[in-house]
């Protein structure tokens, strides 16, 4: 019975594993240009994240910023006073004042009921409201408020009347970006009984969050 030799494979020669070990690695000058290539990928993602950045800032701080609703009386005139010139119990007159409000966002205002009171030496004498509604986005709502005022304290002449106007509501632009106001506005003004006319009429504004 003859012996068996083992069949031993032959290493392969120190040329060829040398190739092979070096065919895993890349040379300096491809690793190098990589190294750059990356560099300037990731400098590009980070000028591009900060110009986004400074868009929105600039977006919140103008455009999307939520800036103040404007209310403004007009003008303001009487009714039904028939050429009296003097006034009694019973002989009621009526001021008719045309309120304006302004909203400069970008989104609607939505409001509550809009109130007005008006003294005379310290005492109303007459008051008025006007139901809620929405102002849509950089637009003017009118509002005629008819204000029945009490004569029976009344004298006749000019008369030296004040009036307090208030309006809340929600200017809301996204879940993020809203804000609730209360305008208050308080004017002066002079009521001609004579030319059934107001005159001198100063207006100041205060709203407040």
């Amino acid at each position: 019975m003859s012996d068996k030799k083992e069949q031993v494979k032959p290493l392969a020669p120190a040329a060829h594993r040398l190739d092979i070990e070096e065919a895993g690695t890349f040379p300096p000058e491809y690793m190098a240009a990589h190294h750059r290539r990356c560099i300037k990928c990731g400098g590009c993602v980070f000028a591009i994240l900060l110009i986004i950045v400074m868009v929105l800032l600039v977006l919140m701080f103008t455009v999307f910023r939520v800036k103040d609703p404007i209310l403004k009386i007009n003008y303001a005139n009487t009714q039904d006073l028939d050429n009296r010139t003097d006034f009694g119990p019973g002989h009621n007159l009526t001021i008719e004042a045309h309120v304006s409000v302004r909203n400069p966002n970008v989104a609607s205002f939505r409001f509550s009921n809009v109130t007005t009171n008006v003294y005379y030496d310290g005492s109303i004498i007459g008051e008025a409201w006007a139901p809620s509604g929405e102002v849509r986005a950089r637009r003017t709502l009118r509002v005629n408020l008819p204000i029945e005022l009490r004569a029976d304290n009344l004298g006749v002449g000019i008369l030296a009347i004040s009036s307090y106007t208030r309006i809340s509501g929600k200017v809301k632009i996204s879940r993020s970006i809203k804000r609730n106001f209360v305008v208050n506005m308080n004017c002066t003004m002079n009521l001609n009984i004579s030319s059934q006319g107001i005159q001198d009429q100063n207006c100041r504004r205060r709203v407040s969050l």
